[in-house]
C-alpha cells in the first residue's frame, strides 16, 4: 500500500447540528442540513436557474461536446499502477461510463495496443447490485491473489470495502468486508488485514477518522478482530499502513507501521510487531512517510531535525530499521537529498531498487534516484513537469511522464539501467502552435517573490481575457500541467490562463507551505492578490478581464481574496469551497484542518479567523465581481454546504451569483466523464460570458 496524505485519503463527519450564538447569527444554518427536503428544494431551484442561463449558450453544447469527446477518447495514456509483472489500470470512456478495472503485462503495456485483462466492470456491477457504485481503488494482497476494492455510493469518500478474487473475478464469498464507513484496510500478508473503521461508539476522532486499528484474520468474524493500536479521540486518525517487498522485515516481506495523525502535519509511526504489540519509532512528529526500501523507511521532513547533527527540513532521509528493531540501537539516518532556497521535493516513490524523487527547482522539476549505484538524474525533457506515475515493488520497472502547460503528457518507462525510454504519448487536445508560456515573479505585500506561469498567444497584443488560478494550501503545487480544460475551453479561443505559486502551497518545500499557516494564512491571499495586480501592471488583462478560479481550499483563497480585493477581478468561479470558517470545524472534515487554518473555538484564533472568513465579511454595500459556486451533494469531505450558504447570503445581499450542485462526484464534484463535462462547461461559458472573451 502507498502511503498517501490524510486530506485526499479519508472520509468525514456527517452532518453536525448547529451549535451556540453562531445557530442564532446565521440565518441560512437550514442550509447545513446536506440532504434534507428543504435545502435540496433550494438547490434545485438553484440549479435550474443557472443552467437555463448558462445552458443557453450556444458554446455550452459546443464545449460540452469537446470535452466529453477529448475526455471518453480511447488514445488516452492509460496510467496504471505496476506490481509483480502486471500493470493495473481503472479506465472510463463512453462506453464504460463508471469504468473497468483492468491489468496487463508490463511486456505488453509497453506495446502500441496492449491487451487488457478487464477484472472488473463498475458499471455491469452497478446495474446488476441496483447500486451507484463509483469506483475509489484497490489494494492487492502481495501475492496479487485477492485484492480489497474500495466502492463509494455516489462519488462520496465514505465505502464499502470487499474482498475481491483476482482468479474468478468475483467477490469472495464470506471474504473480508467492511460496510460503508470511514475505513482503512490493508493486506499483512494473504490471511491477515490491518483496518481501521467505525466500530461504533467512541472508536472514531471528533475529525471523523478511524482512530483504533485491528488486526483480522481470515475465517474470523470481524467481531475477533484484535485491537493492535488505539489513538486518541482528539487525533485526526489512525491508519495502517504495509509496506510490502521481497526484503521487508518479516518473513513475508512486509513492514508494517500504524500512523498516528496527532495533527494534520504531525504524525507518530509505530511498528506493528509480530505478537500483535507496537513499538513507537523514534522520528519526529514532522516526518512524512513516503515508503520503504528493503529494511528502510524514506521520509522527508517538515521541521529541522536535530540527533547528532542537524536535519534540515525538506530534506530525504532513509531510516534502517534493523538496528533498531534488533538493537534498539538508533540507526545511521541516511541523508538522500537536501534542497536549497529555490528547490524542492515534490513527490517520492519508493521501489525494490531505488528511491525515486520529483525535485523541482523554481517550479519545474526532474526525477532524481537513489540507489546501489548512487545518485543519479533521469535523462528527462527539461522546463516542465516531471512525475513519478508507479515504482515496483517487487523489481526495477517504474514509470514517469514529462509534460508543460502546452506539451501533452509522454509517458516513460525504466527498469533500472538508468535510461528511460519514452512509450506512450497523448494526442495534442487542443492547438498550442501559437502559445507561450513565460514565468514572472510578482512581489506580495511583505516583499516575498512569488512565481506565476502565463500561457497566451504569441501574437496577442495588448489585454485579453485572463483566468487566474490558484490553490495555497496542504503543501499541494500547482506545477506546470497539460490541461485539456483549460486548452480547449480557454486558451484555443484566445484566452490567457495563469498559475500562481503562492504560499501555503509545497513549491519551495515546508517552509512555503508554513509561511501561510493559521495566523499567516493572510499571507496567500495578499499573494494572489499581488499576482493579480502584477497581471493587469503588465497588460496582460484589465480588472475587468480577469476571471480567478480555485477549488477546495483554493475556493477559499479565491471567495477571501474577492470579499478583500473585489476591484481587481471581473469574474469569480468557486469550486466546492471551503468559506464559512468559523464554523468550518462542525462541517465535513473541517475538525482535521486546523493545524492548517487554526480552531474558532479558541478566542485569539477566532480573531484572525474572522479577519478573512468570507461568509462573515461579504457585505450588502459592497461591490462584487460576479461569482458562480459549484459544489456536489455527495460531498462528504469539504460538502456542500459552505457554497449554498454563502450562495445564499450573496443572493439575498444583491449581489451576482450563480450557483450549481451536482448530486453525484463526491469532493471532486463529478463522478463520471459526462458530470466532468458539464462542470468544465457550464464555468468555461460563465467566463466567456463574464470576462468578454470572443
Amino acid at each position: 500500500m502507498r502511503f498517501g496524505t490524510w486530506m485526499l485519503a479519508a472520509a468525514l463527519l456527517t452532518f453536525a447540528a448547529a451549535k451556540g450564538a453562531d445557530s442564532v447569527e446565521d440565518p441560512y444554518i437550514w442550509l447545513e442540513d446536506v440532504h434534507g427536503e428543504k435545502p435540496l428544494a433550494w438547490v434545485k431551484e438553484q440549479n435550474a436557474r443557472s443552467t437555463a442561463i448558462l445552458k443557453a449558450d450556444p458554446d455550452y453544447q459546443k464545449d460540452y461536446d469537446a470535452l466529453l469527446k477529448i475526455l471518453d477518447a480511447t488514445d488516452r495514456i492509460p496510467y496504471g499502477s505496476v506490481d509483480h509483472q502486471y500493470v493495473f489500470n481503472f479506465w472510463q470512456d463512453a462506453a464504460n461510463p463508471k469504468g473497468v478495472w483492468r491489468r496487463t503485462t508490463v511486456a505488453d503495456y509497453a506495446t502500441t495496443e496492449p491487451h487488457w485483462d478487464v477484472l472488473l466492470d463498475v458499471d455491469k456491477l452497478a446495474r446488476d447490485e441496483k447500486e451507484n457504485w463509483v469506483w475509489k481503488g484497490a489494494d492487492c494482497s502481495p501475492s496479487l491473489k485477492r485484492c480489497l476494492l474500495s466502492l463509494s455510493r455516489g462519488g462520496g469518500d465514505a465505502v464499502v470495502v470487499r474482498e475481491f478474487d483476482l482468479a474468478t473475478r468475483s467477490f469472495v464469498k464470506d471474504g473480508f468486508a467492511l460496510p460503508e464507513a470511514k475505513s482503512s484496510a490493508t493486506w499483512l500478508d494473504d490471511d491477515r488485514v490491518l483496518f481501521g473503521t467505525d466500530f461504533g461508539a467512541g472508536s472514531m476522532t471528533t475529525s471523523g477518522y478511524p482512530r483504533i486499528v485491528k488486526l483480522w484474520t481470515r475465517g474470523r468474524n470481524v467481531t475477533d478482530a484484535t485491537t493492535v493500536f488505539e489513538g486518541k479521540v482528539d487525533d485526526v486518525a489512525s491508519q495502517p499502513i504495509v509496506f510490502h517487498g521481497p526484503g521487508g522485515e518479516s518473513a513475508e516481506g512486509a513492514i508494517a507501521l500504524v500512523a498516528r495523525a496527532i495533527s494534520f502535519f504531525e504524525t507518530e509511526y509505530h511498528y506493528a510487531r509480530a505478537d500483535g504489540g507496537t513499538l513507537q519509532l523514534p522520528l519526529p512528529l514532522g516526518a512524512d512517510m513516503k515508503g520503504a526500501t528493503g529494511d528502510a523507511l524514506v521520509f522527508t521532513l517538515r521541521e529541522d531535525w536535530t540527533l547528532d547533527r542537524t536535519y534540515k527540513k525538506g530534506s530525504l532521509l532513509a531510516f534502517p530499521l534493523e538496528p533498531f528493531l534488533h538493537m534498539r540501537a538508533f540507526p545511521a539516518i541516511r541523508e538522500l537529498y537536501v534542497p536549497d532556497a529555490h528547490s524542492a521535493i515534490e513527490q517520492v516513490a519508493t521501489g525494490r531498487d531505488a528511491v525515486y524523487a520529483a525535485i523541482y527547482h523554481d517550479v519545474t522539476g526532474s526525477i532524481h534516484v537513489f540507489g546501489g549505484a548512487g545518485a543519479t538524474t533521469l535523462e528527462l525533457p527539461a522546463g516542465g513537469s516531471a512525475g513519478i506515475i508507479s515504482a515496483n515493488d517487487w523489481g526495477p520497472e517504474a514509470y514517469f511522464t514529462f509534460q508543460t502547460f502546452t506539451t501533452p503528457p509522454t509517458l516513460y518507462f525504466e527498469d533500472g539501467g538508468g535510461h528511460p525510454k519514452a512509450i506512450k504519448s497523448l494526442p495534442a487536445r487542443f492547438d498550442a502552435s501559437s502559445l507561450v508560456t513565460e514565468q514572472f515573479f510578482a512581489t506580495s505585500a511583505d516583499g516575498t517573490k512569488v512565481p506565476y506561469f502565463v500561457t497566451r498567444r504569441k501574437d496577442r497584443a495588448g489585454p485579453q481575457p485572463t483566468v487566474l488560478y490558484g490553490y495555497g494550501g496542504f503543501e499541494i503545487s500547482m506545477t506546470p500541467s497539460y490541461s485539456t480544460n483549460f486548452g480547449k475551453l480557454w486558451l484555443e479561443k484566445g484566452g490567457a490562463w495563469v498559475v500562481a505559486n503562492i504560499r501555503g502551497g509545497g513549491e519551495y518545500g515546508p517552509a512555503w507551505h508554513q509561511a501561510a499557516l493559521k495566523e499567516n494564512r493572510q499571507r496567500a491571499f495578499d499573494d494572489f492578490a499581488a499576482v493579480a495586480a502584477d497581471i493587469e501592471k503588465r497588460g496582460i488583462a484589465t480588472a475587468k478581464q480577469l476571471g480567478i478560479m480555485g477549488g477546495s481550499n483554493g475556493g477559499l483563497l479565491v471567495s477571501a481574496v474577492m470579499t478583500q480585493r473585489p476591484e481587481l477581478f471581473g469574474a469569480v468561479v468557486c469550486q466546492v469551497p471551503l468559506i464559512d470558517m468559523i464554523r468550518y470545524t462542525h462541517i465535513g472534515a473541517g475538525a482535521s484542518w486546523e493545524a492548517e487554518y487554526g480552531d474558532p473555538a479558541i478566542p485569539e484564533q477566532r480573531a484572525y479567523i474572522l479577519k478573512y472568513s468570507p461568509y462573515q465579511n461579504v457585505r450588502k454595500d459592497r461591490t462584487y465581481p460576479p461569482v458562480f459556486f459549484t459544489t456536489a451533494t455527495t460531498d462528504d469531505r469539504v460538502t456542500p454546504v459552505h457554497a449554498r450558504k454563502m450562495a445564499a447570503r450573496m443572493e439575498e445581499q444583491g449581489h451576482d451569483v450563480l450557483f450549481y450542485e451536482n448530486t453525484e462526484g463526491g469532493h471532486g464534484a463529478a463522478a463520471d466523464h459526462r458530470q466532468a463535462a458539464e462542470m468544465w462547461a457550464l464555468s468555461f461559458v460563465y467566463l466567456k460570458q463574464k470576462l468578454g472573451l470572443k
